[in-house]
């Protein structure tokens, strides 16, 4: 599939970091993780460090898949409210899911520490009403998202015009956010190799046939070399439903945009993390060199041509509606893209052990929060290898 087109910023900026062989033999490994983006990329980085070894292969050159096209805001938010979520799965499960993902993007800024990552800042994140009608709504979220231990604070019409000179009825401010580049931080992980003396990555080496049993799998790739492994994991996003029933992800296809770079940086207020009610909801950001991104204007995804047909449309929608929130500052687009992503019923990823396939884990960080989910994933997924109990695991099941 397709994942993506138009010009990513990350792409622009930091080229091809660094290049990897095609499998040009047969092999075998103790688990094979399919994918290399940053959820495949942080998956094997759990693994090394547990003292695993494994074996990373991807169909494309590596990160030029979703993971060049992320926008990389990291939110402990789901797609769906706090308050919404609870309806669905209960208290309890639905202030578990988020809570972890705050903890994620602590792990997170760990992990960038221990790499050396330059691109990640802690930020704060503005949740506001898109209309008056939202009101009530972010008052529920509100009340949720205390109840569940955050640190928020509810603002009014007045307090976010005074704070942050945008005109919205009502808005929430968290103090736990992170930005990201997705592509960098997954270059930075896969190439750590621990004291592993087995951690191969492949890529440009699609996988066509997978072979799963009880003692392993054997999985062909199109050039005709064999890998067998114990385990497999497959970290390749929104191409799951090339192996798993269809029916549990919505594909959907999202815009970004992103401006020329300012010689000030004059933004708003802490460069927070800003999004709204909206459905589709509008997002932005800013970047380490002085630009203003936002995305949103999704679409169902029908196929790539359709998608990036309407680019040129959606990237000059979202210039406006910054125009729109922001008229004191001039943007200047000079980058765009479309990417597909996908969204399930509740909001949530699915993580783990897949009944019909043997010796397999599925680390698929649907949503708008796939970064934190993978984090989330690559933890799950090293302590069922090892054999150890995983007690948040049935949040994440297929069969829940």
């Amino acid at each position: 599939m397709n994942l993506k087109s138009g010009m990513p910023l990350w792409l622009i900026k930091d080229g091809l970091p660094h290049t990897f062989p095609k499998l040009d033999k047969n092999i075998e490994t103790d688990v094979l993780i399919l994918g290399a983006g940053i959820s495949g990329a942080l998956v094997r980085y759990y693994l090394l460090k547990a003292g695993v070894d494994c074996t990373t292969i991807d169909a494309r050159t590596i990160g030029l898949g979703s993971t060049s096209a992320s926008t990389s805001l990291l939110q402990y938010e789901i797609d769906t409210p706090l308050h919404k979520l609870i309806d669905m799965v209960g208290k309890k499960n639905a202030e578990r899911a988020y809570q972890l993902c705050g903890e994620a993007i602590l792990t997170l800024k760990e992990i960038a520490k221990d790499l050396e990552i330059k691109d990640f800042c802690l930020r704060k994140s503005l949740f506001f009403a898109a209309y008056k009608k939202d009101v009530s709504m972010l008052e529920k979220e509100f009340k949720a998202r205390k109840e569940a231990g955050f640190d928020v604070e509810f603002l009014t019409e007045k307090d976010i015009e005074k704070q942050f000179n945008i005109k919205a009825p009502a808005a929430i401010l968290s103090s736990l956010a992170a930005e990201t580049n997705a592509y960098a931080f997954s270059h930075k992980l896969l190439q750590y190799n621990g004291e592993s003396k087995h951690a191969n990555i492949f890529d440009r080496s699609p996988v066509v046939d997978i072979k799963t049993k009880h003692s392993g799998i054997d999985a062909k790739t199109e050039n005709g070399f064999t890998i067998k492994a114990k385990k497999i994991v497959y970290a390749t996003g929104y191409e799951v439903v090339d192996f798993i029933d269809k029916k549990v992800v919505d594909l959907l296809s999202t815009y970004a945009v992103v401006s020329e770079q300012f010689n000030e940086r004059k933004f708003w207020k802490d460069d927070v993390l800003i999004w709204n009610t909206a459905d589709p909801y509008l997002y932005l950001r800013t970047t380490p060199d002085n630009r203003i991104l936002i995305g949103g204007r999704d679409e169902d995804f029908q196929n790539p041509k359709k998608r990036d047909a309407l680019l040129e449309k959606k990237a000059e929608g979202l210039v406006n509606d910054f125009k729109k929130l922001f008229p004191d500052i001039p943007f200047k687009k000079e980058f765009s893209w479309t990417g597909t992503f996908g969204a399930t019923k509740d909001g949530l990823p699915y993580i783990g052990s897949y009944k019909p396939l043997p010796n397999s884990y599925f680390a698929l960080g649907f949503g708008g929060n796939g970064i934190t989910f993978s984090t989330i994933a690559a933890e799950m997924i090293r302590n069922e290898i090892l054999g150890k109990s995983n007690p948040d695991a049935p949040l994440f099941s297929f069969e829940r």
